[in-house]
């Protein structure tokens, strides 16, 4: 395997990892929504999940884009 292949083997995988962080993190929001007691905690529950699904539409998107391959002239 060429060091470009490897390259783009891990850039690869770390979009796969920035889906599925995300989506980790907006299933713990829900949890905690479910399970507050508190007004405040159920705020920070709503604030988990608009962030981790905030992160999960930007943040693959975006390195893709970084890591896009330039065009050939």
């Amino acid at each position: 395997m060429t060091e470009e292949d490897e390259t783009a083997r891990n850039r690869y995988f770390l979009i796969v990892v920035a889906r599925i962080v995300p989506t980790a993190g907006a299933i713990f929001g829900i949890v905690l929504l479910g399970r507050a007691i508190s007004l405040e905690q159920k705020i920070i529950g709503v604030g988990i999940v608009l962030a981790a699904l905030a992160v999960m539409a930007t943040l693959p998107r975006s390195l893709a884009h970084k890591w896009r391959t330039p065009d050939q002239p």
